[in-house]
């Protein structure tokens, strides 16, 4: 009822163990690139979904709940100048750009969600929606 983990191929054949390889080197070479990690807990009443967003600030986070879908988008914006980039850089390994995220959103109560943001870990809490028991009534034989 609550489907909010990736989808991943799953075989046994050593054919498609070998290409599972490749796409796990691909997918840990891009991983960063339009993307960001992110934690699903159920604590029994609601799904508890945190995301690593390091470096990104809170007005730079956006959260769209559209046909039940939720959307979370975040740009992180370099705060060096030219100049750095071609001389005193020795390596600089930090990416800057947009990212996103999308998300079913069934089984969930969408006018509930609540946000907050702290110390570069954006928190969801989104509840579930309540359970609606089937109307059944015994119909009599005339």
């Amino acid at each position: 009822m609550y489907y909010l983990t990736p989808y991943r191929r799953r075989s046994d054949s050593l054919m498609n163990s070998f290409f599972r390889d490749f796409d796990e080197i691909q997918r840990s070479f891009f991983a960063n690139e339009s993307s960001f990690c992110t934690d699903i807990e159920d604590d029994g009443k609601n799904l508890i979904l945190s995301a690593d967003l390091p470096g990104v600030e809170k007005s730079d986070i956006q959260i769209d709940v559209s046909d039940k879908r939720l959307v979370i988008s975040a740009k992180r914006h370099s705060n060096h100048e030219d100049k750095d980039k071609k001389g005193n850089y020795l390596r600089c390994e930090r990416s800057y750009g947009s990212y996103m995220r999308s998300f079913s959103l069934d089984g969930i109560d969408a006018e509930n969600i609540r946000a907050s943001y702290e110390n570069g870990t954006l928190k969801l809490t989104l509840p579930k929606q309540a359970e609606q028991k089937p109307d059944t009534r015994r119909l009599e034989i005339q």
